[in-house]
């Protein structure tokens, strides 16, 4: 049974981490029997045993841990991973009836050779292009997994290809190796023959590694149908990827338009009737003072 590159360095890793696990259980024992033996000697040889064992659990320990943490990337440096051809899809027309003029018209079927259909570039992408890098043609590039979700690794969660309605968003991942940095890089969505997505511009992931793309839309807009995803270096085409989705995408919500409110026009303000001005009271005219009456004259 043949293993890959992943699966190898995850028994290595897993092996190692249960041999680490042993090997620091052995030196806990001895050291648990040192402790009750008398002589000074076989205790000293016991406890040099355990140190032995705690010094080599750790070099496996640390061993498990960067195999984990760098064994697969180091192990596509010297083994890169082998390019698997995806197969290019074909069109076959529909058999046209040519009929024979006569009297009476015989239909015959004439079969029309199926088109190999290799994607191209289109011409105005093309104009957009910047790089300058000539792509490397030792590149090599593994076929897309599509699913829902990715974990932190670029890996697929529950691949798939076909995905049930609702939806929002479809990663395609893949490995790579013997890319070169500023290679002019081309990814082209399409449902059937319509355009969903393009994106060009320079590679900036490396030599080698995992990678991802990905599809989003507004639910409403995943139609059941036939998906496809193109990779392009330079003008070459390099790779398709394929899935498909059933079911009806949900229906939008539609939001009621506000009515329109006329607004009220301004009733004009009433002029002011000038206030009547006030008429000056006339001031009382003072009267004369009395003339004071002459006093009695006594009499003899």
């Amino acid at each position: 049974m043949s293993m890959d590159i992943r699966s190898t360095v995850l028994t290595l890793g897993i092996l190692a981490a249960i041999g680490a696990v042993w090997l620091a259980v052995s030196a806990a024992r001895h050291i648990r029997r040192a402790k009750r033996i008398p002589f000074f000697f076989k205790r000293r040889k016991l406890f040099e045993q355990a140190t032995s064992l705690v010094i080599a659990a750790l070099a496996l320990a640390f061993f498990a841990f960067a195999n984990f943490r760098w064994g697969e990337d180091l192990a596509y440096r010297y083994f890169p991973p082998t390019l698997t051809p995806s197969l290019t899809p074909t069109i076959t027309l529909t058999p046209t009836i040519t009929l024979t003029p006569s009297i009476t018209p015989t239909p015959t079927i004439t079969n029309t050779p199926s088109i190999t259909n290799t994607p191209a570039i289109p011409q105005d992408v093309a104009d957009q292009f910047e790089s300058i890098v000539t792509p490397d043609a030792n590149s090599v590039f593994s076929p897309l997994v599509f699913a829902e979700e990715v974990d932190e690794n670029y890996q697929p969660v529950e691949p798939a290809a076909t995905f049930e309605n609702p939806l929002t968003v479809i990663y395609g991942t893949y490995s790579y190796n013997f890319m070169k940095d500023g290679v002019q890089w081309t990814e082209m969505w399409y449902r059937g023959t319509t355009l969903l997505k393009l994106e060009t511009g320079r590679w900036e992931g490396g030599s080698g590694g995992y990678a991802l793309t990905k599809l989003s839309l507004p639910a409403e807009e995943w139609l059941p149908g036939d998906y496809q995803v193109q990779f392009f270096l330079g003008n070459q085409w390099l790779m398709s990827g394929y899935f498909s989705v059933s079911g009806n995408p949900p229906t939008p919500t539609l939001t009621p338009s506000p009515t329109f409110t006329r607004t009220p026009t301004n009733t004009p303000t009433p002029t002011r009737t000038p206030v009547p001005t006030r008429t000056p009271v006339p001031t009382n005219t003072p009267r004369p003072s009395a003339t004071p009456r002459p006093s009695a004259t006594a009499r003899p």
